[in-house]
């Protein structure tokens, strides 16, 4: 059997075929890279470096001439076009809703009624002081004990009475008859004074002749002193009485008249405080004592106030309006309120203020809304507490406002609502 022959030129072209798949698998070096892609990268910085100054020039030339920046400008469009209410970029007509915002109904004024002094209470009026009963200003709504006022009352009128006494007196002066009692004593005094003279020249003579002991005369001598001290004593006070007292004695009784008379009012204040009486007219919300109580209005502990009242006919709504949406609300301006209890039960009303400081938290700023409610309606349907919705209307508020509001339109001229438009 023969075997086949491999000779070298068959293996030639095979092993040829090889090398030049293996060159065409290599990457190109740095000598056969084309000369082009050196280019790119400075071609990309130039754009880059133009773009940026175009960009800059077009700032500064801005600002230059005070117009605003592109961005700007697209945004401030962008808030006129979510202002309007219907979103076609048109602003609402007269009348028409600008906003709605959720709050909670609470009194325009609440009151804390407290005792202006401490003591047990010892009765409750109006059935017991009940949640609900509507009670009329002045009216006395518990009496606390009041033993130890009485006692203070009656000490400070006796003062009073004893020091407008002595002022009077001193006032007036001295009647006819001291008068004549003080010159009597004088005179007799002087009477006196002239018999211990005599009696004392006499025992300087006999003094003299060795005839009196020396203790009797120096006794007599002392009695001829003091009787004259005497007469000069009482005739001062004959020429005091008769001229009337001084004025600074009188001045210093006004004085004492006048604190005891202080005294006597705040003891008899503070006995008329044991009544506690309605300080409005308003409704009871909250009973904080019992008869029994003690209670004081200092204290840190324990009871320090009666009730709470409120006038159920003067209700806010207390909304929070976010700082992106107040351009939006003005005072004065008319509202719709609707309670999430009754939806169907609708009120005027008008934003009373905007309060003068923004929660940070919130991103908001608190708006109060007042609301205009029946007197028949009082404390029926609207409570305080309760969650309300406020819809915030295109038009100025014309019906009664509030007293303590008759100072908002004086600040809110008509051209108030026209800014609000405009700044919308």
């Amino acid at each position: 059997m023969s075997t086949p022959t491999r000779t070298a030129g068959g293996d030639a072209p095979r092993s040829t075929a090889l090398q030049d798949r293996i060159q065409s698998l290599r990457l190109p070096s740095a000598e056969t890279a084309p000369q082009s892609s050196n280019v790119v990268p400075w071609t990309l910085c130039l754009i880059l470096l133009g773009t940026t100054s175009a960009l800059g020039y077009v700032v500064v030339s801005n600002d230059l001439l005070g117009s605003k920046p592109a961005i700007i400008a697209t945004q401030e469009s962008a808030s006129q076009d979510s202002a309007s209410a219907d979103g076609t970029g048109t602003l609402p007509a007269e009348g028409e809703i600008l906003l709605e915002s959720k709050g909670y109904i609470i009194p325009a004024h609440q009151i804390l009624v407290s005792p202006k002094v401490s003591g047990m209470i010892l009765r409750l009026h109006f059935d017991k002081l009940r949640e609900g009963q509507r009670v009329p200003i002045g009216a006395p709504l518990a009496e606390i004990e009041c033993i130890e006022y009485e006692a203070d009352a009656a000490r400070a009128q006796a003062n009073c009475l004893a020091a407008r006494q002595r002022y009077e007196e001193l006032v007036n002066g001295s009647r006819p008859e001291e008068i004549e009692e003080a010159w009597n004593q004088w005179k007799e005094a002087e009477d006196q004074f002239e018999q211990f003279q005599k009696t004392y020249n006499r025992n300087i003579e006999l003094r003299a002749k060795n005839v009196l002991s020396l203790q009797e005369f120096d006794q007599s001598k002392a009695d001829y002193l003091a009787a004259q001290k005497r007469v000069l004593r009482l005739g001062a006070t004959w020429k005091m009485i008769k001229d009337g007292p001084r004025k600074e004695r009188i001045e210093a009784a006004r004085a004492d008249w006048n604190l005891a008379k202080a005294e006597c009012a705040k003891a008899e204040w503070r006995l008329s405080n044991c009544t506690i009486r309605a300080p409005i007219s308003g409704t009871i919300l909250k009973k904080n004592a019992e008869e029994g109580n003690v209670v004081n209005p200092v204290a840190f502990n324990g009871s320090f106030s009666l009730c709470e009242m409120a006038d159920l006919s003067d209700l806010e709504v207390d909304l929070s309006i976010q700082e992106r949406d107040v351009s939006r609300v003005f005072v004065l301006q008319k509202c719709k309120i609707r309670s999430e209890a009754f939806p169907n039960r609708p009120y005027d009303g008008y934003v009373s203020r905007l309060m003068p400081i923004a929660d940070r938290a919130k991103g908001a700023v608190p708006v109060r809304v007042k609301i205009r409610i029946p007197r028949e309606e009082e404390g029926v349907y609207l409570k305080p507490e309760m969650a309300a919705v406020v819809t915030f209307l295109n038009a100025k508020f014309e019906g009664l406002v509030a007293e303590g509001d008759e100072a908002a339109i004086a600040e809110t001229p008509d051209s108030a609502h026209e800014s609000s438009n405009q700044a919308k």
